[in-house]
């Protein structure tokens, strides 16, 4: 036994010291392969979006081209007149493409119309017969190029076309197209990108400070080439600090800053329309540390399962000497079978005890819930209480003033016109009635089993509470039923409180507001019925949507809800076995959307 323990502590060190020399390698070399594939995703969207961006300016130039005032310029460049309109529509065409500038070349190079003739940094006089896109264009050859821009300073991409007339070319027509909006979203990600030209000179980047660096060195024959075509202008062209090298297969990129050095995953991609390579470097500092991580807890498994063996190993050894001295422990190990019997006793009723208690938890529970949803229904109707007062304050004042005019009438004799006002006294007697029922039943405690409801039905009893909350708000509810036959599995009241709920919500996002609309719709989609409720409010803010249907969560201020309407109907909703969402239409405002079953799919259900 004691040599068992011996070997076991001299394997366990040799275990984990392999652990740490092959496992580190292996973890990181894996973390590595997947964290390259994640960049390579991430390079195929840049290479995308540029591919994207640039293709949709290539065909311009050559369309401009043809048009009669560029060719009429070209075969008269002196006309003033001839300018003057060339100029304005260049400018025009600028302003709808959202391109950078458009301008025109004479073939020795000269600039006689651009699209900013009119700033103070015009193109117009201006020679660029040194760039390549006007030599190639010249030449009969639309092309391509990129460039910091030498009058402007601003880095483009420069599409260009030549300007062809009877046979004849007569000039070259540019188009700059922005690229700043790409690199812009390339800032502030997980991922430095950046794209070099041939002479490995960093042209676009989301980080500033790497901007004109070159990743290769910046060799005369390098230079050269640059300066002929005056790529970055009069830009100072530096030497990136950087190591490149190989981890199994992976390129890394280590580039030295401010007393720091950091190292890059590189993944590289070569565009060869816009003669660029498009980098993606991700720092590898996550991914050693991730891969840390994990060895961390493999040797820490590794040493639990050691400790674990030798746990082991010393029960056996208690058992070996239990069995010695089993006929003197037997009569013990009875007593403690009988002492575990009891506890067992003992254990069994606090179950049973805990089971009861949480029973009548259940049920205290269930009644908190259902006493929730009767305090969110009298909180709505003691919102509305301003307005239900005016509702029936209104045709009390008119039965009265009818109830003094008939007096007056019959004492006069015209007992016909009397009789007229007793009826209308009548009706407005009917109205108060009719809206007290509904309030009753709304404020009345839900005793209810689901079952075929008609939808239409309940929408006309809501109207009937909502009608004066909707006065106030000043607003106009739309109510539109693909068919009047919309029947649902649902409680009526519980059904009512919701829509009663949502629509009083609506007034209050469309209250003050010029479009005080809101629309309710029902159809049938299959087996479900779908009702929206869409109003033309400010709509639910991204960060509180998900959020908005939780208990006691209000955005109203003080004394204006108690933030449990959304929380009541959404838990009603799911007991009739529906769903209850809420979004943002593209238009504006908020739509409110609740999907329950037909009473038929109910029924084929139950049998």
């Amino acid at each position: 036994m004691k040599l068992r323990h011996a070997l076991a502590f001299v394997i366990l060190p040799i275990v984990v010291v392999l652990t740490i020399l092959q496992g580190g390698a292996l973890l990181t070399r894996s973390y590595m392969d997947e964290a390259s594939l994640q960049a390579g995703t991430t390079l195929r969207l840049a290479v995308a979006a540029l591919g994207g961006h640039l293709s949709r300016y290539e065909p311009l130039p050559a369309l401009i081209a043809d048009h009669d005032d560029i060719e009429a310029l070209l075969q008269a460049p002196s006309d003033a007149e001839l300018r003057r309109t060339a100029n304005q529509y260049l400018k025009e065409i600028n302003g709808l493409l959202e391109s950078s500038d458009i301008y025109v070349m004479t073939p020795d190079g000269n600039t006689i119309a651009a699209s900013n003739y009119e700033t103070p940094g015009t193109f117009v006089g201006q020679n660029f017969d040194y760039r390549p896109y006007f030599q190639d264009a010249i030449a009969g050859r639309q092309a391509r190029f990129y460039a910091l821009g030498t009058t402007s300073l601003k880095r483009g991409y420069y599409f260009s076309s030549p300007v062809e007339v009877g046979g004849a070319i007569l000039g070259v027509i540019v188009f700059k197209v922005d690229i700043d909006t790409i690199e812009a979203s390339w800032r502030g990600g997980e991922y430095e990108i950046f794209v070099a030209d041939p002479e490995g000179i960093i042209f676009m980047t989301g980080n500033e400070a790497w901007l004109y660096n070159g990743i290769l060195p910046l060799d005369a024959p390098r230079l050269a080439r640059t300066q002929a075509s005056r790529r970055y202008a009069e830009a100072e062209l530096k030497p990136l600090p950087v190591t490149e090298s190989v981890y199994y297969g992976q390129q890394l990129m280590r580039i030295d800053g401010e007393g720091t050095t950091r190292e890059y995953l590189r993944l590289s991609h070569y565009m060869p329309e816009a003669d660029w390579t498009v980098n993606v470097l991700l720092d590898t500092a996550s991914v050693r540390t991730q891969a840390r991580t994990a060895l961390i807890a493999i040797l820490l498994f590794i040493c639990l399962a050691g400790l674990g063996l030798a746990v082991l190993w010393q029960r056996r050894a208690r058992v070996v000497e239990r069995l010695r001295l089993q006929e003197e422990a037997r009569n013990e190990l009875e007593r403690r079978v009988e002492e575990r019997t009891a506890d067992l006793a003992r254990v069994n009723e606090q179950i049973e005890l805990e089971i009861a208690e949480r029973r009548l938890t259940e049920q205290e529970l269930r009644k908190t819930q259902a006493d929730l949803i009767q305090a969110g229904k009298l909180a709505g109707l003691g919102q509305m209480s301003a307005a239900l007062s005016h509702e029936f304050n209104q045709p009390l004042a008119a039965a009265k003033t009818y109830a003094d005019s008939a007096a007056l009438l019959i004492d006069r004799g015209r007992v016909p016109e009397a009789q007229d006002n007793v009826r209308r006294i009548s009706a407005l007697v009917d109205r108060m009635a009719s809206i007290s029922r509904h309030l009753r039943n709304f404020a009345r405690k839900p005793n209810e089993k689901l079952g075929a409801v008609p939808l239409p039905d309940v929408i006309a009893d809501t109207m009937e509470i909502v009608t004066p909350r909707l006065k106030t708000a000043d607003a106009k509810l739309v109510i539109e039923l693909d068919e009047q036959a919309l029947v649902v599995k649902a409680g009526p009241v519980r059904l009512q409180q919701v829509l009663v709920n949502i629509i009083s919500n609506a007034a209050d996002a469309v209250e003050g507001l010029d479009d005080r609309r809101i629309r309710l719709s029902a159809r049938r989609e299959g087996d479900l019925v779908v009702i929206e409720v869409r109003d033309h409010g400010p709509g639910v803010p991204a960060a509180i949507a998900d959020r908005i249907f939780d208990p006691f969560f209000t955005t109203k201020g003080v004394g204006k809800g108690l933030g449990l309407g959304l929380s009541i109907s959404y838990n009603i909703i799911k007991d009739f076995g529906g769903n209850l969402s809420v979004m943002n239409h593209p238009d504006g405002g908020a739509v409110f959307r609740i999907v329950l079953d037909v009473a038929a799919r109910a029924q084929e259900a139950a049998e």
